[in-house]
């Protein structure tokens, strides 16, 4: 196909994504309507792509994962969890988008990763610039075929640019004048409400630019790469400052892991060391504990990338180092469930607790990686790594899960320890999203009399919400969790338990 039909095929493309984006999202919540979108997207994408395209194999999984996140949109009714579904699942989609117009993905170094990812949002940030560069770049020098056409090509721009405008214009004028409207309705015999149209034109040129710089990436052709120089080594640091480096920390942390040996995994009597009981000194610092397995993650990597000779005494140092970093990630689960069992779950705690799983996948990657000498590719680990907990979360449900066990401390108060805290914090609970209401509904009859006074005048709050709000009822925002949450407030109404 010639440059320009490539271009105007990826602008009309992108164009009627705009319609349709409006018609999915405007004035209604996020639901069936996100999974839709991407898989439009995506879809466009790859139909777009050059003929002599070859997208690799190992590239070939985002497309089909960018809609799978996408679709937690319209199971999961918890903010949170949505919210991180769909950046997640609008990355991957520019990353297929990417993989589409030949750059691959997941054989890059993660800097080059990161680079990537900054390319792509200048793309779509572009919108059709990026196409009708790309047109005009390849346009023929002659003067025969398109090369004819090459003067109109400022004409067709700029109806390009108008359209939009004039869209914009017309939907004003019709708000602001009856018979224009009637005139205009007269002769498109569509029936259009005046009063969202502007706003509706507006939401369809913006997502339709950024679609159409998306699609226009996916259909174009990537630079060929210089030819690489070579590494250059004289800035790197010797073998001896990096072992002086790890060994130094080596034996922080070996000090640190010996008093969590003792006072933690040991349970000696704190109180006569520092006026703490072991409840309190186990319940303490898991936070911080978090970022040194953090630091430590990257100080391991970046003594094996700065390092100009790698020896055995490096690498020996580095694996002591994960390995003592694994010490502290155990030290750090610890005081977060000892916590988490006197006070109950939150979604921070959730969050840690996932933070916690992926730094252990981390180490063990790191240590693979050092084993093999690989461990530039531990950017790409980190990623997959991320991407499997995000899954498993977003299966669990945070607030579904946080709820139902809070709510499970309060039927069966065997549950919290001595000295926990027993009930349910309702003002924190109501917090959470629709996921969080059967289990609300199925502990009105063990709360306190205020407390079930006050979370009942929530929950019939929300069901006529649910019912009433038009954004929640129209066929691009069903909800799994919002369908159940409306379900069992309606069940519950039956039984006059809101009244």
């Amino acid at each position: 196909m010639p440059a320009i039909g490539r271009a105007l095929h990826v602008v009309g493309t992108g164009a009627a994504l705009g319609i349709i984006g409006q018609l999915l999202f405007f004035e209604v919540a996020i639901g069936t309507n996100f999974p839709i979108a991407i898989a439009t997207l995506v879809t466009s994408g790859w139909l777009l792509r050059r003929p002599d395209a070859r997208v690799e194999r190992r590239d070939l999984w985002l497309a089909p994962a960018a809609v799978v996140f996408a679709g937690f949109a319209a199971i999961r009714a918890d903010p949170v969890i949505v919210l991180l579904d769909a950046l997640t699942s609008v990355g991957l989609a520019g990353a297929a988008l990417a993989s589409y117009g030949q750059r691959s993905v997941l054989r890059r170094p993660f800097g080059d990763l990161l680079a990537l990812g900054v390319a792509v949002a200048g793309w779509v940030a572009a919108g059709a610039v990026g196409a009708i560069r790309t047109a005009r770049r390849r346009m023929p020098v002659t003067r025969g075929g398109l090369g004819r056409a090459r003067p109109a090509l400022p004409v067709l721009r700029g109806l390009l640019i108008a359209l939009p405008v004039m869209l914009v214009f017309v939907s004003l004028f019709s708000a602001a004048d009856a018979v224009f409207a009637r005139m205009l309705d007269d002769a498109t015999n569509v029936d259009l409400d005046m009063g969202s149209l502007p706003a509706r034109a507006l939401l369809a040129a913006v997502l339709g630019w950024m679609a159409i710089g998306g699609l226009a990436l996916a259909a174009s052709r990537a630079p060929v790469p210089a030819a690489a120089s070579g590494p250059s080594y004289d800035w790197r640091l010797g073998r001896t400052e990096v072992l002086t480096v790890l060994l130094a920390v080596d034996a922080l942390f070996a000090a640190f892991v010996a008093l969590q040996g003792a006072y933690l995994f040991g349970g000696l009597d704190t109180l006569g060391a520092i006026d703490m009981s072991y409840s309190e000194y186990a319940r303490r610092g898991f936070f911080e504990l978090v970022a040194v397995v953090i630091l430590a993650g990257g100080l391991i990597v970046a003594a094996e990338r700065l390092v100009r000779d790698r020896s055995r005494a490096v690498l020996g140092a580095a694996i002591v180092l994960a390995t003592l970093t694994a010490v502290v990630l155990v030290s750090a689960a610890m005081r977060l469930r000892l916590y988490q069992e006197a006070y109950g779950w939150t979604e921070l705690r959730l969050y840690v607790l996932a933070t916690i799983v992926l730094l252990a996948g981390v180490l063990l990657a790191l240590v693979g990686a050092l084993v093999t000498d690989r461990v530039r590719w531990i950017g790409h680990a980190v990623l997959g790594l991320g991407l499997v907990v995000g899954f498993g979360l977003s299966v669990l449900g945070p607030a579904r899960f946080i709820t139902e066990q809070n709510v499970a401390r309060v039927l069966d108060p065997r549950l919290v320890p001595a000295e926990g805290r027993t009930g349910l914090d309702a003002g924190y609970a109501l917090s959470l999203g629709d996921d969080r209401i059967p289990d609300l509904v199925r502990i009105l009859p063990a709360l306190k009399q205020d407390e079930a006074g006050y979370v009942r005048d929530e929950l019939r709050f929300r069901l006529r919400e649910l019912r009433m709000d038009p954004s929640l009822d129209a066929w691009q925002a069903w909800n799994l969790g919002r369908a159940r949450a409306l379900s069992a407030l309606e069940a519950a109404e039956e039984r006059g338990q809101l009244d």
